[in-house]
């Protein structure tokens, strides 16, 4: 070793994944320098090294959420938590003691499953109100339910057309239900509810970040780009000190986008700070199960289903075709059937080479596309949390819409790995909780509706964290791995979370965190 470590990690069982048989791993100036043992960490050691005896806990390349909203989600958490509402009365009782902000009760994590099967309505909820707007997130982050007086604030009085699959849902007298589903609709309230001053969001970044550090990640996979602002406030943090994660953001490319936007799209490849960086277009082909907006090779059991996010899905496969050529990777959320054999047919037409791509959530897919991932090199994007949104016995909304044929292909993780896929974990917060210790136990002993032949082994597990999470980003050559040369992004847990329970995984101390050779959380 030519110089001497900043940091000298010692009597650990170190998995690169895979067990090594070290017990010590050098880094310096970011980097991963070295693995050896005992004798070699006496060796290695300068009069500038920190060493940190790990005391034979399991060090494992850092672990990365695939699939996070750490900026845009602050906005969808704000307000009264409703994610423990299980029933009507209790949403009602929530509502009834909600705190206001400005004058408005702003509430997130409602569960489609709290209506009983009811039309999501406004008037189940107004008499507790007290004439105050409100505006409640459901959990799946694709709709909300507004008051009347917040209907009437943004001038919402009756059905419109959007240029991309949105709506307003109406009785049959055309008067709005406050059932807001999918962005078009959901923006029209944005100009009426209370801001977020620029310092509490601030705030709120760096403390969200430092929890998510405190669970073992190392690094994100942002889903969106958070308003044009983001950059500007990412650079300010990093003024002031270090991000806690790294992050790797992707801005959204919505229906309607022309040549220009699409440039647009590409010039922002590459704009980073040191721990974050724009990295490829997020894409939605369809929406969710819960709200009628998956898009499905046949309706669900409500007539919906039908309709892809673009309304001409051409114009979809035009967008990612461009950007392929200028060598920009996509991520597109397809959460229905008809979705993926879409986007996997586009990528096909794309021929060989190029960037990668990927799918985001593939919550229910038939046989015949499971190995058309590994045949087109599309890494599958998943996010094993979302399962406890449904029931084993498939009374939940999620199932119901869908019958029982497609709930019995749900979240077919295991299957995709099987059949060669790579397959990156993540959260998605803030629909599901980001600690990583849940995703990887809820990967292997997925809940609700999801079977348990589909979970996966505790190393497939960690490999969707690291290994293939890396893949996801094109990244595997400098990350997701503990090997000289790679990134400094370490994560120690007090249990080997391949080989423990998934039980004592979910709840496992992490002993220490390292993000760029820096540590984040030591416990």
């Amino acid at each position: 070793m030519s110089a001497a470590p900043d940091l000298l990690l010692v009597d650990a069982r170190v998995r690169t994944p895979e067990p090594s048989g070290h017990t010590t791993v050098a880094v310096r100036d970011g980097l991963i320098t070295a693995l050896g043992d005992a004798a070699d960490a006496r060796t290695w050691r300068g009069p500038g090294t920190e060493v940190v005896d790990l005391a034979g806990a399991t060090l494992t390349p850092g672990l990365t959420d695939a699939h996070s909203h750490p900026v845009w989600g602050l906005e969808m958490f704000t307000g009264t938590d409703l994610s423990g509402v299980t029933d009507l009365d209790g949403l009602r009782a929530a509502l009834r003691d909600a705190e206001r902000r400005d004058g408005w009760i702003i509430g997130f994590g409602l569960d489609h499953n709290v209506f009983g099967g009811r039309p999501v309505h406004h008037d189940l909820i107004e008499d507790v109100l007290g004439g105050a707007p409100a505006y409640l997130r459901l959990y799946d982050g694709h709709s909300v339910l507004a008051s009347a007086a917040a209907l009437k604030a943004a001038g919402i009085e009756g059905p419109r057309a959007f240029a991309q699959l949105s709506e307003i849902v109406c009785d049959t007298e055309g008067r709005p239900t406050g059932h807001l589903v999918e962005h078009a609709a959901m923006d029209l309230m944005t100009p009426v509810l209370p801001a977020q001053p620029y310092a509490e969001r601030r705030d709120r970044l760096v403390d969200l970040l430092t929890g998510m550090a405190a669970t073992g990640l190392t690094s994100a996979h942002v889903m969106d780009l958070g308003g044009p602002d983001v950059p500007g406030l990412l650079t300010a943090l990093e003024e002031d000190g270090e991000l806690p994660l790294r992050l790797r953001l992707a801005p959204w490319c919505m229906p309607g986008v022309g040549e220009e936007e699409l440039d647009a799209f590409v010039r922002l490849q590459g704009r980073a700070g040191r721990m974050w960086a724009i990295g490829g277009v997020k894409f939605f082909m369809d929406g969710t199960v819960e709200g009628g907006t998956a898009w499905l090779e046949h309706a669900d059991c409500h007539g919906r289903g039908t309709d892809a996010f673009w309304p001409d899905p051409a114009a979809y496969s035009a967008a990612v075709r461009r950007l392929h050529r200028a060598g920009v990777g996509t991520a597109t959320h397809a959460i229905g059937d008809a979705a993926v054999r879409h986007v996997l047919d586009t990528v096909e037409s794309l021929g060989t080479g190029g960037p990668r791509h990927r799918i985001e959530h593939i919550e229910t897919v038939p046989d015949d596309q499971l190995g058309r991932f590994a045949a087109l090199g599309v890494v599958a994007s998943m996010q094993p949390p979302h399962t406890a949104y449904t029931r084993a016995d498939h009374t939940d909304e999620w199932s119901r819409r869908l019958g029982e044929e497609r709930a019995a292909r749900a979240w077919r993780c295991r299957d995709l790995r099987d059949a060669g896929a790579h397959l990156a974990l993540g959260s998605d917060w803030p629909i599901a909780h980001y600690d990583a210790r849940q995703v990887l136990a809820t990967a292997r002993a997925p809940r609700g509706a999801a079977s348990a032949r589909h979970g996966l082994t505790g190393l497939m597990a960690l490999e969707g964290m690291t290994t293939h999470a890396a893949v996801a980003a094109g990244e595997e050559r400098i990350a997701g791995r503990i090997a000289p040369g790679h990134r400094a992004d370490l994560t120690a847990f007090a249990v080997d979370p391949v080989e423990a329970p998934a039980d004592e995984t979910e709840s496992a101390p992490i002993r220490l965190t390292v993000a760029g050779g820096r540590i984040t959380c030591r416990s």
